[in-house]
């Protein structure tokens, strides 16, 4: 009988394991995510390439499941097509292999030196890359210590009755094992780490061969329900074809398999001796073949799923175009009328997202917050449909009039997008500094900037008017709030540097996250200002080309 000691140690080693995975992982997001997501997403418009970016980046990331969200994240938001991003799926499950392969192999001398290493660049300072990379090379260290003691226990317990009948039980049924590979994946969001764990149960003849291969069967198939289930929020079919994509080719690949895995496990283990050497080939071999078996037919695959799972409409999606009709364009001058009236809905939604920073502001709800964020996605996708359908109407339909006010409709949308990202990129993460460091503001300072975003508001209103009414008047008194804004900053610059001197170092680190805020809010009121009145005062040469005076000549 196993000891209740032993049990705990068992589970201990095993979240370890779970652990230092998470602990890379998250280090490589932190140190090279963006660059990760650039490569992926210049890599989508071509399959082979594709795959072989799904390969590096999830090698990298040590997850299949983060690649997925990221791919399935260009897929659903149609920058890529849906060929493109399975090939890149394909090549993500092949990366998972790879680490395996690596750590196959009896490398636990290195364990001290990775976390040594590891401890000392994660405690530097200078360099958030370094800190990052850190991170990576303690999980890595965890991870071979983590399978080290796997061994190691499974040696002393590997004679244990009752561990020999449970596992007897469960190697009896390859169903069973395929189910319990899935669930463990599934739980621990990583078919590394239970790989490797079936590797240490192989390594030790705690459960024969065959039944180790239905178990990394199982293991390949939970790690793709991972993205499925991220999804499920979203009521359309179409964000789902990637996920559920994937999970049919393992599925596929799964059944073919199983239905072969008598002589080819037998084939597997007279190649291999050794059952963990066997089990990761075996990983390797499973995920190679289905790959090579899909990569040729991923457009025909990708146009049945896009069959199967057709895009659903919502006549509610706030980012939904609901003025741009394909058939105006066959008239310019109606075309433009219908791109102004989606743009005007824009300043719509801006305002919208000022008048939910404001209420952040006051309560510090973080669910509000979330849900401001979400409407620069609206901004987004609404800017790119707008921008789309102008510059698709024939230039040669469009006289200099027509022309002039296209570019000022483009203009608009713009710089109401480009106000919408300085709310979710900066305002917002200063406001959830505040909270997060307990900061908080003196009555005059909170009640400044509540007045401030009213005043931002109110500036959008009449940023809309004015992009349909042209009013040179409207447009003087718009650009002239630059000059309030202007004022302000400077006095929040002042008042900081004042409680610096006095050595008042509470209130002076909420005055500089008040100074930011100020300093947001003159940026978003640049883009309101130009997004309306600039070209107004151009056209009616009011617009000076830079503020600097002239030296008398």
């Amino acid at each position: 009988m196993i000891a209740p000691n032993a049990l705990i140690e068992l589970a201990g080693f095993i979240a370890l394991l779970l652990w230092g995975t998470h602990m890379v992982q998250t280090g490589i997001q932190r140190a090279f995510g963006a660059n990760l997501r650039a490569i992926l997403g210049s890599a989508l418009r071509n399959r082979f390439r594709a795959f072989f970016a799904g390969l590096g980046v999830t090698a990298l990331l040590q997850s299949s499941t983060a690649t997925g969200l990221m791919t399935a994240g260009f897929a659903a938001d149609g920058v890529v097509a849906l060929a493109p991003a399975l090939a890149v799926m394909l090549g993500a499950n092949v990366g998972t292999t790879l680490i395996v392969q690596i750590l196959s192999f009896d490398v636990n001398m290195v364990t001290p030196a990775l976390i040594l290493v590891g401890v000392v660049m994660f405690r530097r300072d200078t360099s958030t890359l370094v800190h990052d990379l850190g991170r990576v090379f303690i999980g890595l260290g965890l991870m071979l210590h983590a399978l080290h003691e796997l061994l190691g226990l499974m040696t002393d317990y590997e004679d244990a009755p009752n561990l020999r009948m449970l596992l007897g039980a469960v190697s009896t049924s390859l169903w069973l094992d395929v189910l319990l590979g899935a669930f463990l994946a599934w739980a621990a969001h990583s078919s590394i780490a239970v790989v490797l764990l079936i590797m240490s149960l192989a390594a030790k003849d705690v459960v024969p061969p065959v039944a180790a291969f239905a178990l990394v069967i199982g293991a390949n198939l939970g790690t793709a329900l991972n993205p499925l289930f991220e999804s499920s929020g979203s009521d359309d079919l179409a964000a789902k074809r990637l996920p559920i994509g994937n999970l049919l080719t393992r599925a596929v690949g799964g059944l073919i398999v199983l239905a072969l895995i008598e002589p080819l496990g037998q084939l597997m283990v007279s190649i291999w001796p050794d059952n963990a050497r066997a089990v990761a080939n075996f990983h390797t071999f499973f995920n190679v073949a289905i790959a090579a078996a899909f990569l040729p037919f991923l457009t025909q695959y990708a146009a049945l799923l896009e069959r199967w799972l057709p895009k659903r409409v919502d006549p509610e999606d706030p980012a939904r175009p609901r003025y741009l009709d394909p058939a105006a364009k066959e008239t310019p001058i109606v075309a433009l009328g219908a791109g102004s009236r989606e743009a005007l809905r824009l300043a719509d939604v801006l305002t919208q997202m000022l008048q939910g920073a404001k209420e952040v502001l006051v309560t510090g709800d973080r669910k509000l917050m979330v849900e401001t964020r979400r409407r620069d996605d609206v901004i987004d996708k609404l800017n790119t449909a707008i921008k789309t359908y102008l510059t698709s109407i024939d230039p040669d339909g469009l006289n200099e009039a027509d022309q002039r006010r296209l570019n000022e409709i483009i203009t608009f949308v713009m710089n109401i997008e480009q106000a919408g990202d300085v709310i979710d990129r900066s305002l917002l993460p200063h406001l959830a500094k505040r909270f997060k460091r307990g900061l908080v503001f003196s009555r005059e300072h909170q009640a400044q900037l509540c007045e401030m975003l009213d005043r931002l508001g109110g500036n959008v209103g009449v940023a809309a008017s004015l992009f349909m009414t042209d009013d040179p008047r409207t447009a003087h008194l718009l650009a002239e709030e630059k000059v309030a804004f202007r004022d302000a900053e400077a006095k929040a610059t002042v008042a900081h540097v004042e409680k610096m001197q006095l050595g008042q170092l509470d209130k002076a680190r909420a005055s500089a996250l008040y100074l930011d805020l100020m300093r947001d809010m003159k940026l978003l009121n640049s883009y309101i200002v130009a997004a309306a009145a600039y070209p107004v005062l151009e056209r009616s040469g009011a617009l000076l080309p830079s503020r600097i005076a002239r030296p008398d000549e």
